[in-house]
């Protein structure tokens, strides 16, 4: 189990640890305080894609009895506070009477510190006005939502939904009428942040149309001094749990000073396998990315005729050219090339702009043989026939839709029960065997591991094993990143930033695989923060590495 994250929670589950944490109506209070100040820096940061949140921003604020109302009334006396000429319509869905004591105290709040700034029309006046609004903040439910929705609800939800002048809706926690059992109507978020515990809907890809982009907000819940009165208990069910969400603090150990003794040796030598002359892009983007994550040498094997502008673009690199099938991929001529390579290498990625012409495959089939070496398959080289030559090597496979849909798994990214370990958990039955301990991996590897990121929204990372006959007992989802990413290319830079981090640190598939997906999210949600999510490119990504890698909340001793 990887320690830089926290286990995803069933509702059920979510409300019995809250129950252990929040004993009395003092401990309640400060997390709602928390959450409230939380919510509103995440809505200002995330609000920046499109611009920013207007100094006179319009919010319109939907508050229920409990504490996601409590939640959502804090962070608009936040916001309120920070842009003394904005404006909010604050709705409560069910009045002010059934309100519980701390959404009442937030209320009240709200009213002492911005109460010149806080309108609480009748909804009938807004839904007649239809004014535009920067911001929405759903409070109306929180995760003991149950089934069925009133009808005066449903009609305020679908009424926001189909706001046709709303800029960003958040949802907090879980969109209204999303449970452990769904309603009819469901709010629509454009973000979803998860106060103190992320629950299963959020990262369920059935939900995706409502949650919007999954956020983490994380306020200490699973801190240890959280779980002092029921410790078996909490380590029992953090433990169990089948999903987990991965925290920024992973790349900690990236940000810190190295050891001054220490040579390009050390930090790994990263063979890359790729390129064509119908995709000459991808195999270069992966190269930048890979150069950028720290890796101490590459050696990229792509076809002769790019090596000169490649050569001369990125020199850092070592380029071998290799010769050309006649409609311009990788000959088979690349076996003897890498294998002399081999013996020095400590990972190999293979797949970027490699093309689907036969010869090439058949090299590639031939050349992912099992032996010590960890391998990233990525692009075209995620094909059911290369996966059964491979069987018995340790992997990272890094499958978007489509290309897990090729592997056997549904469009939805996640694999199937019924793919089997031939295909995804690599069992030796096709003929593979257990790969030799390799040089340059310390240790032997763990035999037939497998690691799947299945790319998407969320990103989920998987580790499979032979035998098994579908995904491993945990799933770590990635919260990081967004549409910016929705772009050529961005597969390439993620497949180098994974595999220059495995070549450092060749022993742990599952680290490298989290650890590449989470500093890739980080750097696109900079970039889009900073300069929007239309009018860029691919490759800025890679100037906001280093940025990432320094976020102020980093978990960093």
């Amino acid at each position: 189990m990887l320690t830089d994250s926290h286990p995803v929670l069933t509702c059920a589950e979510a409300r019995v640890w809250e129950g252990w944490l929040l004993r009395d109506e003092a401990a309640e209070w400060a997390a709602l305080q928390r959450a409230g100040a939380a919510l509103a820096r995440a809505v200002t940061e995330d609000f920046r894609e499109i611009g920013g949140l207007p100094a006179d921003a319009r919010l319109l604020v939907l508050a229920g009895k409990g504490h996601n109302g409590g939640d959502a009334l804090l962070a608009a006396q936040s916001l309120l506070a920070a842009h003394p000429p904005a404006r909010a319509d604050l709705v409560l869905a069910f009045g002010e009477g059934p309100l519980r004591p701390l959404a009442r105290r937030a209320l009240l709040a709200l009213r002492e510190s911005a109460g010149g700034q806080v309108r609480e029309p009748a909804l009938a006046g807004l839904q007649k006005d239809l004014a535009g609004y920067d911001l929405c903040l759903d409070g109306v439910f929180g995760f003991q939502f149950r089934p069925p929705l009133d009808k005066a609800t449903a009609e305020l939800l679908a009424w926001v939904n189909s706001h046709p002048r709303l800029r960003l809706r958040a949802a907090v926690d879980l969109p209204s009428g999303l449970g452990e059992t769904t309603a009819g109507t469901v709010f629509r978020a454009d973000f979803t942040y998860a106060t103190g515990i992320v629950k299963t809907p959020v990262v369920d890809q059935a939900n995706a149309a409502f949650v919007g982009r999954g956020r983490y907000l994380d306020l200490d819940f699973f801190a240890p001094t959280s779980r002092t009165l029921h410790a078996d208990e909490a380590r029992r069910m953090d433990a169990a749990a089948p999903a987990r969400v991965l925290l920024p603090s992973i790349l900690a150990p990236l940000a810190r000073l190295r050891p001054a003794q220490t040579d390009k040796r050390t930090y790994g030598h990263l063979l890359v396998v790729g390129g064509s002359r119908s995709y000459p892009g991808a195999v270069l983007l992966t190269v930048q990315a890979a150069l950028r994550s720290g890796v101490g040498l590459l050696t990229a094997f792509v076809p002769a005729s790019l090596v000169p502008e490649y050569a001369a673009c990125l020199p850092e690199a070592m380029w071998v050219g290799v010769p050309e099938t006649a409609g311009g991929g990788i000959a088979a001529a690349l076996l003897p090339l890498l294998r002399e390579k081999t013996p020095r290498a400590t990972a190999l990625v293979i797949g970027p702009g490699l093309g689907t012409e036969a010869e090439t495959l058949a090299a590639i089939r031939e050349l992912v043989r099992p032996d010590g070496l960890p391998l990233l398959l990525d692009a075209d080289a995620l094909r059911p026939e290369i996966l059964a030559a491979a069987a018995g090597r340790r992997l990272i496979l890094t499958p978007h839709a489509g290309e897990a849909a090729r592997l056997g798994g549904r469009p939805g990214l996640q694999p199937p029960a019924a793919a089997g370990a031939g295909t995804w958990g690599g069992a030796t039955g096709s003929g593979g065997s257990a790969p030799p301990e390799g040089r340059g991996t310390g240790l032997p590897g763990p035999g037939h591991e497998r690691v799947v990121v299945f790319k998407g929204a969320p990103t989920r990372i998987e580790a499979l094993h032979a035998g098994e006959a579908g995904p491993g007992p945990v799933a770590y989802c990635s919260l990081f990143g967004g549409p910016v990413l929705a772009r050529g290319g961005s597969g390439d830079l993620l497949a180098g930033l994974i595999g220059g981090l495995l070549a450092q640190a060749p022993d742990d598939l599952l680290l490298a695989a989290s650890r590449g997906v989470v500093w890739h999210g980080l750097a696109a949600d900079l970039l889009a923060r900073d300069k929007g999510q239309v009018a860029v490119q691919t490759t800025q990504i890679l100037d906001y590495l280093q940025p990432a890698l320094h976020r102020a909340d980093h978990a960093i001793p």
